[in-house]
């Protein structure tokens, strides 16, 4: 089964698995609609300030009920996960090829932590779980606001050419040159840090 239609298949399952006005509180469930929310094209307005939970909505027309964002201030809003599997922007693949081109950095970071026994939450003080850590942007700009930043500077979203992929979204930059200037742009502005798993997956995704 393709991966579109598994994960519509796996969507429609929690959908219809709760009542409508519950909340979606099984971890799987919620990790799931957390991914597919970040594949959403308006995801940066959905998230807002950060995602606290998931609800089953009343239709708004028709006869189906959708799903609905709670934020960590306490505001909702609706999305719809069909919106989600369309296949992605250009602006998105682009966003996705840059995250691929500095993982390596990103995954330096984190090893240069761990290195350093200095394995605690930035943002509770806690001491992490290896297994349970993530490599959050929560105290400095955005990756997609980097990313934004990068893409306006070098002619928009448009000019960045990529590898063809298999894999909408995983390609590379061409233009070696420019993915070499996005890797130093992304050191000097990036500022990293560490949360746990449940910190971040409260934050927006950034």
């Amino acid at each position: 089964m393709e991966f579109v239609q598994l994960t519509a298949l796996l969507c429609s399952n929690v959908l219809y698995g709760y009542s409508v006005g519950s909340l979606v509180d099984k971890d799987a469930d919620h990790l799931l609609l957390l991914d597919l929310l970040d594949m959403h094209e308006e995801a940066d307005a959905k998230i807002g300030v950060g995602v606290e939970s998931f609800a089953i909505a009343p239709p708004l027309q028709g006869p189906y009920p959708g799903f609905e964002v709670i934020r960590i201030d306490g505001t909702r809003i609706d999305f719809s996960y069909l919106a989600c599997l369309r296949p992605p922007s250009y602006r998105q693949q682009v966003s996705s090829a840059m995250r691929v081109e500095v993982k390596d950095d990103v995954s330096a970071y984190f090893t240069s932590r761990v290195a350093a026994n200095t394995l605690v939450s930035d943002e509770s003080g806690r001491v992490l779980d290896i297994a349970d850590t993530h490599v959050s942007y929560y105290r400095g700009p955005s990756f997609a606001e980097l990313a934004a930043a990068f893409a306006q500077a070098s002619g928009g979203w448009d000019t960045i050419e990529l590898t063809t992929s298999s894999d909408p979204g995983r390609g590379q930059f061409t233009d070696r040159a420019l993915a070499e200037r996005w890797r130093e742009y992304h050191q000097e502005h990036a500022v990293l840090g560490l949360l746990s798993s449940q910190e971040n997956l409260r934050r927006p995704r950034r």
